[in-house]
């Protein structure tokens, strides 16, 4: 499925207050937008603002409900965005159709962006470069819990196959990774991993604190997802991890038995 790129240029119209800043200059980056205090509602201006984000389908499950006429079938998708350098998204939509509920799905994202701290917080490294996180965090949604811990260079992302595209479109290239309940529940599992950058998020760091640590905030200028193709199709899951149920997944040939 192709996902739609929205340009300030094509016929946006702003509706909102933040919009009408970023149209009109008076914002120019994610970081003053989400920092401004005013409410993000408009996917345009994270398409303005962050024009190379990547999306990553996380899950597609088919949901039935029985009704007097038959059965009615949807689609619940599960979608991540990111920059690979500080910014991050977590969204989820239902519908009838699976190419439009991925892009609403990836709207939602947008509206959900999140500028998490990176550093280097492992007593094993101390390079004081952005890598990885500055503190451990912990992350819950219904039974999963998650909890993500600074690791040296070179150990990569020690988590599960659901947590590793959450952490890597924001940006964090090594973390250690321990999750509790139910984790095969993709959704309460990408949930969990996306409210714990949350609330790194949310955290509040003294600048004295910053600059001692070495800590950044939000975007460095260089991202470590490559380059975005033009028009390209939303990602999808890859490996052991892939549990969503579509209209891709088939049953196979019938099994034939001996006479």
């Amino acid at each position: 499925m192709m996902s739609e790129q929205r340009t300030p240029g094509t016929g946006w119209v702003p509706k909102t207050e933040l919009g009408k800043k970023v149209q009109s200059g008076e914002i120019t980056s994610m970081s003053q937008a989400l920092e401004s205090g005013l409410p993000l509602r408009e996917c345009e201006i994270v398409d303005a603002l962050l024009p190379n984000l990547h999306d990553e389908v996380l899950d597609v499950n088919m949901v039935q409900r029985m009704t007097d006429s038959g059965r009615r079938f949807k689609f619940a998708v599960t979608v991540v965005v990111g920059n690979g350098d500080g910014f991050a998204g977590l969204g989820r939509a239902k519908g009838k159709e699976v190419g439009p509920t991925i892009r609403r799905a990836i709207d939602k994202a947008k509206l959900h962006m999140v500028q998490v701290f990176r550093g280097c917080g492992s007593w094993e490294c101390g390079c004081y470069r952005p890598h990885t996180l500055p503190f451990a965090v912990t992350g819950r949604c219904g039974s999963v819990q998650v909890t993500f811990k600074p690791a040296p260079r070179g150990v990569g992302l020690a988590v599960g196959d659901v947590a590793k595209p959450v952490l890597r479109f924001a940006g964090i290239v090594d973390a250690w990774g321990f999750a509790d309940g139910h984790t095969k529940t993709t959704v309460n599992y990408a949930a969990a991993a996306f409210n714990a950058l949350e609330e790194l998020a949310a955290l509040k760091v003294p600048s004295t604190d910053m600059d001692r640590l070495k800590i950044v905030r939000g975007p460095t200028g260089a991202s470590i997802l490559p380059p975005k193709e033009p028009n390209a199709a939303p990602m999808g899951r890859r490996g052991p991890g892939g549990r969503g149920r579509g209209p891709s997944r088939g049953r196979g040939p019938p099994r034939r038995t001996a006479a």
